[in-house]
């Protein structure tokens, strides 16, 4: 994607101030100036001084410029804890009563919502058509246990984009990501294996370790740069892992990504102790400021496993996921074939023909403007409405905030007590196997925030200030 002047002038920005060279309190240069020092217009400058306040950072103060906050919060700090040996996971019941609203990716799920928008009724339109058009045969033969081979070609094409050549003999789709990585593990481990998950983790990713009797080990993860490499490492050297499942790219609940660096030494790691890699690709499309290349771009060993979907990017709806393997595919098919056999004809020919006619594009490149104006509109209400000490991430990608509230709070309790307000959040305590992320929750900008999830937000805040008092 394209990167607009004024949304690099304001990352540089954004990084003075995480880097103190513009400290709390300190007045920025006049906009003359900055023009003058980035060689920009006013324009530009102005904008990005116009982004940075409405993410909360910056204030103007009229007739004299913009200030930086002395309220700013900095960003969550490194999760650096004790690794315990493998063990087996036991997810809690209020996993499920978060699955049954809606994963908690929505505040207030009562407020008023756009019911449509134009790339989904386009996308209905498509599979309406598919529908017509194939209806007799369609409903007569079941779609190949690969899946659809147009669609398999577009997706194929969609990853040149992000640098990553496949073949469409090297992708078999399926109902969802959480589908793909339970059929990625399955293919690839046996109960009572070893697998290594990032922490915090994404709790889907722990119900599909349980279900299979893996036992699991966490491993620290940095809030902005993944997964701890020499961690890592440790533990391959301690323990024979089978897998390792990440998320590379603006992961729930940190929105961190590895750097390429990074992704480099992974790849090595995992073919010097000969485990697979499962990477959840699923937030891959959702960069605001750059292009972030899977972790499969750098497989020189065939060790990477990629999973993902179309939920977070398009639609919740669709449950089209996909798994890219240069090896083993034919077990990961047997195993489909064995679990749901086939995928909807109709859905992927209408998804492929939306893909191809170019419409997806069209929509990504507008809903990640959308989701990061929402991520700097949740942000500064933060700021504006939570007048107690919290830290949070700041991500350039994904849907999600990761909060650090003072320690003494009890995730779950809290959830708790804002379901009694039908207001929904994410304890941070399903993000681990331990209690260590109690005190955190996740929210999430995948909703604007409205009236009715303005004031439901200032609710949750007075919740967690009540219980400091």
């Amino acid at each position: 994607m394209a990167q607009f002047l004024y949304e690099s002038l304001a990352e540089q920005f954004r990084k003075n101030i995480e880097r103190k060279i513009w400290p709390a309190g300190h007045k920025l240069p006049s906009i003359r100036q900055l023009s003058l020092t980035y060689q920009a217009s006013k324009i530009s400058i102005q904008t990005a001084l116009q982004k940075l306040e409405a993410a909360g950072l910056v204030t103007a103060k009229v007739r004299s410029g913009y200030y930086v906050l002395q309220h700013t919060h900095p960003q969550q700090p490194e999760h650096n804890y004790t690794i315990t040996q493998p063990k087996k996971v036991a997810v809690p019941d209020i996993f499920y009563q978060i699955m049954q609203k809606s994963a908690a990716f929505d505040i207030y799920p009562n407020a008023k919502t756009n019911t449509s928008t134009n790339h989904i009724l386009t996308l209905n339109r498509h599979i309406n058509r598919a529908l017509r058009h194939h209806a007799g045969n369609n409903s007569l033969y079941y779609s190949p246990p690969q899946g659809n081979l147009e669609l398999r070609q577009q997706i194929s094409q969609h990853y040149l984009s992000r640098n990553l050549f496949i073949q469409p003999e090297q992708i078999c789709i399926t109902s969802g990501c959480q589908n793909a990585l339970y059929l990625a593990l399955n293919a690839c481990t046996k109960a009572g294996d070893t697998v290594a998950i990032e922490s915090p983790a994404f709790y889907g990713v722990l119900q599909i370790l349980q279900q299979l009797e893996l036992k699991v080990i966490e491993i620290p993860s940095s809030a902005t740069q993944g997964i701890l490499l020499d961690k890592l490492e440790s533990v391959a050297k301690q323990w024979p892992l089978k897998a390792l499942i990440v998320t590379p790219n603006f992961n729930t609940p940190t929105g961190s990504v590895i750097p390429e660096a990074n992704k480099i030494k992974l790849c090595k790691l995992a073919n010097q102790f000969n485990f697979n890699v499962i990477e959840d690709d699923i937030y891959g499309d959702l960069g605001f400021h750059r292009v972030a290349l899977p972790l499969k771009a750098y497989d020189q060993f065939n060790k990477v496993i990629l999973c993902s979907s179309f939920s977070k990017s398009l639609s919740r709806d669709l449950r089209i996921g996909w798994i890219i393997s240069g090896q083993g595919l034919n077990k990961i098919l047997h195993l489909k074939m064995l679990t749901q056999l086939s995928n909807s004809e109709s859905i992927q020919q209408g998804l492929a023909s939306f893909l191809k006619e170019g419409y997806y594009r069209k929509h990504i490149l507008q809903y990640k403007q959308h989701l990061l104006n929402q991520r700097n509109h949740l942000i500064k209400l933060l700021n504006q409405n939570w007048d107690f000490s919290f830290k949070y991430t700041t991500p350039e990608g994904g849907l999600c905030l990761w909060l650090e509230l003072p320690s003494g709070h009890n995730s779950i309790k809290l959830y708790n007590q804002a379901l009694e307000k039908n207001i929904t959040l994410t304890p941070g305590a399903l993000f681990s196997t331990s209690p260590i992320f109690n005190h955190f929750i996740r929210l999430s900008f995948a909703h604007e925030y409205q009236a009715e999830r303005m004031n439901a937000l200032k609710q949750l805040g007075q919740i967690i200030k009540n219980k400091q008092s």
